[in-house]
This record gives C-alpha cells, sequence and structure tokens, in this order.
C-alpha cells in the first residue's frame, strides 16, 4: 500500500500557539513541527519501518497494508500520548501500545518488530525536520530574490558606510543589499546540505540490529536502506544513536540561518531610526500608547531570533557527548530545544522574507546624510590625493585643521580647502564629494549578484 506523502498539509494544532512567540506564531514552520505532525511523523516511521520489512519477505504484506492503514492521525489522542509518555520517558511506547490495538489481530505483532524508541522518535525528528528546511528554503528563496532587486536597483545609490556606530565613507545600498543576499545564499547552501542528509535512524536497542536478524533478516544494509526509502530519509552507515551529527549538522545550520536573517534586521533596525531614515519597513507595527509611531516590527523579531538561536543550538551540540550505546538525558534533552530551533528558523525567514520584500528605501535621505560632516566623510580619499601634492605630513595637517573649522564654522570641508593657494587649481568639489567616493562598490555587486 502506498502510504500517503508525509505532512504534505498538517491540520491546525492549537495545543501550542505561540501566544508569546510572535516570531514564530502562524508561521509555516509552526505548524509542521506542532504535535500533530509530531504523531503524523512517529506513524509515518512505524509504517514504514513495517513496509520495509514486508519488501524484504521478514513481514506479511498483509502486515504493511494493516499498519498503514491504522496509523491515521485520527485514531490517536495527543493529549492522551503525552502524559502516558512521562512512564517511559518518550511518547513512542504508548503509540505503539495504541497503534497495537488499532492494527489488531493478525497483524498487530508486527507493529514496531525489532526496532527500539529512538529509532522511531529520531526518525520522526527527522521527517519534521525535512518538512520545516522546505519550508525554510522557500522563504529564503523568496528573500534572496528580493535582495537581488534591490541590490539591482541600488547599485550606485550612495550612502554612508558606518563603523563603529560612526560615519566612515561612502558606500552604497546596493552593496548591503548584495552582502545581506550573501549570507542569505550562505544559509539556503548549508541548508539544502543539511536536508539532503538527513538520515533514518535504524538500530534497534544497542545498535547492533540484533532484533532484526533474530526475526529473519540476513543483510543489515539492505533493511535500513529500505527504511530509509520509505520514509524518504537518506540510509545512514551506522546507527547514530549516541552519534548524534545529524542534529549538531541541524543546530549550526539553525544557528547560522536565524543570524544571518539577524543581520538584516540588525541593520535595517539602525537604518530605519527616526534620525536616520533611511530605510524603513514598507508595513510597520503600531504602539500601543503612541499613535504617531510605525515600529520595524519585522526587524525586532528578527533581531530576537539571533539571540535565542545560539543557545539553544548550544544545548544541543551539548548532546553530542552521548553516553553508552543508548544515552540517558543527552538524547531527551534534544527534543524541545531542536523544535524550538526549527519554528525560530522559520519563523525569521518568514519575516525575512517579507521584511525586504516591501522594504522601503530612499536616496534622498542616504545622500543628505552623507553631508551631515561637511565633507568629512571623505578625507581619506583627499588625504591621499593630497599627500603627492603637499607631502603626508602637511597634508596631514591641513586636513586635521580645517575638519576642526569645518565643525566650528559650520562650512563644507571643499570651501575651506578651496582657501589654501596650494590647491587653486584643483577641483575640490569633486574631490569632496561623497558620491564620488563609493570606490568599487558597484563592481563589487555585480560581482556578488553573479553567484547563483
Amino acid at each position: 500500500m502506498t502510504p500517503p506523502p508525509f505532512a504534505r498539509e498538517v491540520p491546525p494544532d492549537d495545543s501550542d500557539s505561540g501566544l508569546l512567540a510572535a516570531g514564530w506564531a502562524g508561521c509555516p514552520a509552526a505548524r509542521a513541527t506542532g504535535d500533530t505532525a509530531y504523531l503524523r511523523a512517529l506513524l509515518a516511521a512505524e509504517a514504514a519501518l513495517t513496509r520495509a520489512q514486508a519488501t524484504l519477505g521478514l513481514a506479511p504484506a498483509g502486515a504493511a497494508e494493516a499498519v498503514t492503514e491504522a496509523a491515521d492521525p485520527a485514531r490517536f489522542d495527543v493529549r492522551s500520548l503525552a502524559e502516558r509518555a512521562r512512564g517511559g520517558g518518550n511518547p513512542v511506547i504508548p503509540l505503539v501500545a495504541d497503534l497495537t490495538a488499532a492494527v489488531g489481530e493478525p497483524y498487530g505483532a508486527y507493529v514496531h518488530r525489532g526496532a527500539t524508541s529512538q529509532d522511531i522518535l529520531d526518525t520522526a525528528t527527522m521527517l519534521v525536520a525535512a518538512r520545516a528546511l522546505d519550508l525554510l528554503l522557500a522563504d529564503l528563496a523568496r528573500t534572496e530574490r528580493a535582495l537581488a532587486r534591490l541590490a539591482a536597483a541600488h547599485r550606485d545609490t550612495p550612502m554612508p558606510g558606518r563603523t563603529l556606530t560612526q560615519h566612515a565613507v561612502p558606500t552604497t545600498f546596493g552593496l548591503k543589499a548584495a552582502g545581506w543576499r550573501s549570507l542569505v545564499l550562505d544559509a539556503r547552501d548549508r541548508s539544502t546540505a543539511v536536508r539532503r542528509a538527513l538520515p533514518a535512524q535504524l538500530g534497534g536497542a544497542a545498535g547492533t540490529l540484533a532484533a532484526f536478524e533474530a526475526y529473519g533478516a540476513e543483510d543489515g544494509a539492505a533493511l535500513t536502506a529500505a527504511f530509509a526509502r520509505e520514509v524518504g530519509l537518506a540510509a545512514a552507515p551506522l546507527p547514530w544513536h549516541t552519534l548524534r551529527t545529524p542534529v549538531a549538522d541541524l543546530a549550526g545550520c539553525l544557528a547560522f540561518t536565524t543570524g544571518a536573517l539577524g543581520k538584516i534586521g540588525e541593520d535595517v533596525l539602525t537604518l530605519s531610526r527616526t534620525e536616520i531614515g533611511e530605510v524603513s519597513e514598507g508595513s510597520g507595527g503600531g504602539s500601543s500608547a503612541m499613535p504617531h509611531k510605525v515600529n520595524p516590527v519585522r526587524s525586532t523579531l528578527l533581531a530576537a531570533a539571533a539571540r535565542r538561536a545560539p543557545q539553544l543550538a548550544a544545548t544541543l551540540y551539548g548532546c553530542v557527548a552521548a553516553g553508552d550505546e543508548r544515552p540517558a538525558g543527552a538524547w531527551h534533552a534534544e527534543w524541545e530545544p531542536l523544535r524550538d530551533l526549527l519554528r525560530l528558523a522559520g519563523g525569521a525567514a518568514r519575516d525575512a522574507a517579507e521584511l525586504v520584500e516591501g522594504l522601503r528605501v530612499r536616496p534622498e535621505t542616504m545622500r543628505r546624510n552623507l553631508d551631515l560632516t561637511r565633507g568629512l566623510i571623505v578625507s581619506e580619499r583627499l588625504s591621499a590625493v593630497l599627500a603627492p601634492r603637499l607631502g603626508r605630513a602637511r597634508a596631514r595637517e591641513l586636513l586635521t585643521e580645517v575638519a576642526h573649522r569645518a565643525h566650528a564654522e559650520d562650512r563644507p570641508l571643499s570651501e575651506l580647502l578651496a582657501t589654501e593657494p596650494e590647491l587653486k587649481d584643483m577641483d575640490l568639489a569633486a574631490l569632496a564629494d561623497p558620491a564620488q567616493y563609493t570606490g568599487l562598490a558597484g563592481a563589487l555587486t555585480d560581482r556578488a549578484l553573479e553567484r547563483r
């Protein structure tokens, strides 16, 4: 019997609606990682195991059909499973009891045959992660496309470059957007690689496949491969009950993705400050007390996610040190932080896509801000141009002097320099124009946009 595609459409799950989690509430990843989604994944793993054994002649075809038919999430009570999970420390134990009862005679004995709880829960977790990563990747693609458009449109739009919070030298908004896109593509590539490698888990009680051999399996690799095909995951070369590379890799790509998107959020928060005003969110949020405010909500949520993700990933990295052939505590500690991280990254990907698709860029404000230092933002350029003419020491002395005067007298740097006899023949207005000192920003943007 061909099973329905796993988690193509997960029904709403109100057991955790995300009342205090605006960053992921209502996002596709929330539905894909809810209790109902996990139940579907657990049942999909159990049914796949019976089908895999049937394909190798280790179980009757009728058993595969019966278990697949009985593995209907609507027939199981998630709340009851959660409460009874306390008895054995995981939800697989009560689920196997309920599924066995649902299958009934004569095929109930083929439910979960040879497996251990960790085989099913690890496989289900990889199924949930696969679905969540597919959704995340779709939103990263939206974000990348929108950033490519922004970078191309503003290839030559000058703006202040800022280092250590201060104006440094001019840059372009196109190069900034191209940099954001580069991070998004890095996140995409890492997430894609992890998604392709997500493995099924099958090892039995202590990772030896002994029970499967006792039931007639002669080729452990064939059984593992058959199981992996049935669930649509990669076949692992070894049982990974205490070899937690797949979970660590997930933690790394999700934490990186959330941080990469958080960089966009942090930059937009800075650039959209009232006193800067170079960009704004297309549809910001309101304030409960101040009617005039339009808050950069998407950016705020991205920044919040980027702060939470590393700690969740740290817990998962800590679980790599898993003892014996099956761990006590290390495995159990993974479940909640991994789901939180999947939700957090999925929500961040949604918010990033909405943010950049609606971002409003204000070139005229960027130009105005470039002039705030009265031309001092191009002092690096002037130093390089004047040194051969005046000598390095004299050029530095002169620029230091006129910089103080520009501030004190509120006059443009080029106007003050024009009073110096040695510089009468120079086009100082052009040299002091920030828009003409963006270096190779345009070429760098073009090169960045060549990446696919």
